[in-house]
């Protein structure tokens, strides 16, 4: 038997095991912005995590329902929409993977996925603090 047409590595484990597995791997990179794991998985995540940027760059509600879908996380999903897409500035080819070495126990190849552009997660947290700041000036107007 061929592998015509299949496409993906199943790392071993059933369905659920692996979505839950690239569901976590994909949460972490974005909340982190840096992870280091086997290459084999660092390679498979980067083709999800592209596609998810780029969906998050065109932004809209479809778009975020179906981020929100693949992630089956609300945090991580406001966190790509509202402060790392707004930064990336290409079109494509968000993430790099650098080798890490081998594992220690099995000598699994290791390596280390990051986005090529810097990210700054401070900026989403100054627009919070404005935005609360001037709903407190507003609502101690209707007060008087």
């Amino acid at each position: 038997m061929h592998r015509h047409g299949i496409h993906g590595r199943k790392f071993g484990r059933k369905t659920d095991q692996r979505l839950a597995l690239t569901r976590g791997l994909m949460c972490s990179l974005i909340r982190y912005q840096s992870i280091t794991t086997t290459l084999a998985r660092a390679k498979e995540i980067r083709r999800d995590m592209e596609k998810l940027i780029s969906m998050a760059k065109k932004g809209g509600l479809h778009n975020r329902r179906l981020v929100i879908k693949k992630l089956n996380d609300l945090e991580a999903t406001k966190i790509l929409f509202d402060i790392i897409a707004p930064q990336v500035k290409r079109d494509s080819g968000y993430l790099k993977i650098e080798h890490a070495g081998s594992r220690r126990g099995d000598n699994s190849e290791m390596g280390t996925i990051s986005f090529v552009d810097e990210i700054n997660y401070e900026v989403e947290s100054e627009k919070v603090e404005t935005k609360e700041k001037k709903t407190s000036k507003t609502t101690k107007k209707e007060d008087k």
